[in-house]
């Protein structure tokens, strides 16, 4: 039986380890974990916040995944949401999905991510106004 995700891996091109630091670290807030030995070895970098855990690894003929992506729950996701733009990254607000707030972004090397909040209860559809923006 399934009782949790214990992580998620993205690929990415060798020698992105600097770019992908600066946007898990500084955009997400995540901690880098080291690799074990051997699994260093083949390059690429881990990260975890709390339970979740990110893994990326060095694929060569990496191509960014563009529809497939993990979905980050957060807190604060309009906070989440700055701290990803000021790194340069895409911030893209969708208010398609009832009972959440929720954004896409794409990392350094293009890997598609997908952060949301659900809204407190009795609220039925993601349409809120942020920071900036009329009611």
């Amino acid at each position: 039986m399934l009782t949790a995700v214990d992580h998620v891996q993205l690929a990415a091109p060798p020698g992105s380890e600097g770019r992908l630091r600066a946007y898990y670290v500084h955009g997400l807030g995540m901690t880098e974990t080291p690799k074990p030995p051997a699994l260093a070895a083949r390059g690429g970098c881990w990260f975890r916040a709390g339970a979740v855990q990110l893994h990326l690894g060095v694929e060569t003929g990496f191509r960014p995944a563009k529809k497939a992506h993990p979905g980050l729950r957060v807190t604060g996701i309009d906070a989440c949401a700055a701290r990803i733009a000021a790194t340069g990254a895409p911030v893209t607000w969708d208010d398609a999905l009832p009972g959440h707030r929720r954004f896409f972004s794409e990392d350094p090397v293009g890997n598609r991510l997908e952060f949301l909040e659900p809204l407190p209860d009795g609220t039925a559809t993601g349409e809120r106004s942020r920071p900036g923006e009329q009611p």
